[in-house]
C-alpha cells in the first residue's frame, strides 16, 4: 500500500511539474511572439518614419532651390524615393489620382479647395443637389444670410445638431459631414480613411467595413475632387516673393518681367488704373492696356473673332508692330508667362489662403469641375502636361489647348496655378522580419521654410 502510494504521489508530482513546464513554456512562447510583433512594429514604423523624412526632405531641397524650367523635378525626386529600406524594413509611399495608384506624396494641389471653389463648380459634382451646394457656401462664409437654400445657424440649431456653421474656412475635409445634407458615403466613396490610397479593406467587398465593389480601383467619392488642406502663398516658382505691379517701378517690372523699358512703363500706366485687374493682360494688347481703353468694350469687340486672333493678342503673336496707343510692343508668350508668374496687381495674392489647382498634378475629375460643360478642355490640358517631361510652366501655357480661349483662361485664373505647396505623405512601412506593416500620414506645408506638418497621424 505504502509502495503504491508514493507511486500515485511521484505520478502527480510529475503531472504538476509537467503542467508547471507547460504553462511557463507558453507565457514564454506568448512573451516571445509579442516580443517579436512588438519588435517588427518598432522596424516598421521607423521604416515608415524614413520615408516621411525622405519625403520631406526632398520637398524642402526644392523649396529651397526652385527650378521655373522644370517643375516636375521635384515629382520625379519624389517618386524616386518612393520605395526605400533600412537594415530591418523598406517603406512603400504612394497615393491614387484618377483610380489609378502612383508613386510618391499626393499634391493636395491636385483638387479643388473646398473653400475657394465656386457654386458652379460644386454642382458639377456627381450626386451634389443644389441645397447643399448652397450649405456650404454658407458654411464658410462669414455671415448668417442664407444662401439660395442653403443653411444658416437657425436650421442646425432647430435640429439640435449641437453645433453651428463655421461662418469660416473648412478646416479638414472631414469637416464638410457636418454640413446639411451631406453623407459620408459620398464624401468619401471606398476611402473611408481618407488616406488617399487603397487599403485592403477597402477592396474586398462586403467582408469587412466600409462596403466596396472590391474591383481592384479606389472610388474616393468626392474627396478626388476636393480638399481643404492645399494652401496658396506669396512665392512664386522662382522662389521669390510675388511683387505687386501697382507698387513697383519700372526698373523691377523690366528685371524681373523680362520686358523692354517701354513694355514696362505700358504695364505701369496700366495698374495704376483703378479698375485694373491681371485678366486684362489676357483680354487685351499692351498699347490697348497702356491707352486706358475700357476693358468691358475690348472682349466685346472680339467676341466674334477667331480663337487664333485672340491668341495672338494675348500672347504677342500680334505682327502689326507697336500699337497706335503705345510704343510697347505686345508682350510675347514668355514674357505673359513671367508676368503671371512673377506678379499681381493689389495685394490680395500675396496674402496666404486657400491653395489653386495645380495643373502639374490636378486630378481629370478635378479639371472637369473647373469646365463642367466641355470635358475636352481637361483632356486637352492632361495632354499638354504629358507633352513635357518639365509640365506646364505658366498658366499662359494653356493657350496652346484648342479649346481654350484668353477669355476662358481669365476665367478661371485665380483657380489654377502650375505648383503645389501642401503634400500628404502616406508612408508605409514593412518589418523584414514578420511583414507587419504600420502607415504614417502627415500632411506637410513647404510654403513657409522649415517645412510645417499640418496633420500626423499613426497607429
Amino acid at each position: 500500500m505504502r509502495r503504491g502510494a508514493i507511486v500515485v504521489i511521484v505520478i502527480w508530482a510529475i503531472a504538476i511539474a509537467a503542467a508547471i513546464t507547460a504553462a511557463v513554456q507558453l507565457v514564454c512562447f506568448r512573451q516571445a511572439t509579442i516580443g517579436r510583433e512588438t519588435l517588427a512594429r518598432v522596424q516598421a514604423r521607423w521604416a515608415a518614419r524614413a520615408g516621411i523624412e525622405e519625403s520631406i526632405a526632398i520637398l524642402e531641397w526644392h523649396a529651397e532651390n526652385p527650378d521655373p524650367e522644370d517643375l516636375m523635378a521635384v515629382v520625379r525626386d519624389l517618386e524616386a524615393a518612393a520605395d526605400g529600406e533600412l537594415a530591418t524594413g523598406t517603406w512603400k509611399i504612394r497615393h491614387v489620382r484618377d483610380g489609378v495608384e502612383r508613386l510618391g506624396p499626393l499634391d493636395e494641389h491636385s483638387r479643388l479647395n473646398v473653400n475657394r471653389v465656386g457654386r458652379g463648380e460644386l454642382l458639377a459634382i456627381e450626386e451634389m443637389t443644389l441645397d447643399v451646394a448652397d450649405a456650404i457656401i454658407d458654411w464658410r462664409d462669414e455671415d448668417d444670410e442664407v444662401t439660395g437654400i442653403g443653411a444658416e445657424g437657425d436650421w442646425y440649431r432647430n435640429r439640435g445638431s449641437g453645433y453651428e456653421p463655421r461662418n469660416a474656412a473648412f478646416r479638414n475635409l472631414a469637416e464638410l459631414e457636418l454640413v446639411a445634407g451631406i453623407w459620408s458615403d459620398r464624401l468619401r466613396g471606398e476611402d473611408w480613411n481618407l488616406n488617399g490610397r487603397l487599403d485592403p479593406n477597402e477592396d474586398d467587398r462586403d467582408a469587412s467595413f466600409p462596403d466596396d465593389d472590391g474591383d481592384g480601383v479606389l472610388d474616393g467619392g468626392w474627396s478626388e475632387a476636393l480638399t481643404a488642406a492645399s494652401r496658396s502663398d506669396a512665392r512664386t516658382v522662382s522662389g521669390e516673393e510675388r511683387i505687386d505691379l501697382r507698387a513697383s517701378d519700372e526698373e523691377t517690372i523690366a528685371s524681373r518681367i523680362g520686358v523692354a523699358p517701354e513694355q514696362a512703363k505700358a504695364i505701369l500706366a496700366y495698374v495704376q488704373r483703378p479698375d485694373a485687374v491681371m485678366e486684362g493682360f489676357l483680354l487685351q494688347d499692351l498699347g490697348s492696356l497702356a491707352s486706358g481703353q475700357p476693358a468691358q468694350n475690348q472682349v466685346a469687340g472680339r467676341a466674334g473673332r477667331s480663337r487664333r486672333s485672340n491668341a495672338g493678342l494675348a500672347g504677342g503673336a500680334n505682327t502689326g508692330g507697336q500699337t497706335p496707343q503705345s510704343n510697347a510692343a505686345p508682350l510675347d508668350r514668355t514674357q505673359l508667362r513671367t508676368l503671371f508668374q512673377e506678379a499681381t496687381i493689389g495685394e490680395q495674392e500675396l496674402q496666404p489662403g486657400p491653395g489653386k489647382l495645380n495643373l502639374n498634378s490636378a486630378s481629370l475629375a478635378a479639371m472637369r469641375l473647373l469646365f463642367p460643360d466641355d470635358p475636352s478642355v481637361a483632356d486637352g490640358i492632361l495632354s499638354l502636361r504629358e507633352s513635357s517631361s518639365e509640365g506646364i510652366l505658366g498658366i499662359v501655357d494653356l493657350l496652346q489647348v484648342a479649346s481654350i480661349s484668353p477669355q476662358r483662361l481669365a476665367a478661371i485664373r485665380n483657380q489654377v496655378d502650375v505648383v503645389g505647396n501642401v503634400y500628404t505623405i502616406s508612408s508605409r512601412g514593412r518589418a523584414e522580419s514578420t511583414g507587419l506593416e504600420v502607415e504614417i500620414l502627415a500632411t506637410v506645408d513647404r510654403s513657409s521654410l522649415p517645412l510645417r506638418i499640418l496633420e500626423y497621424r499613426e497607429p
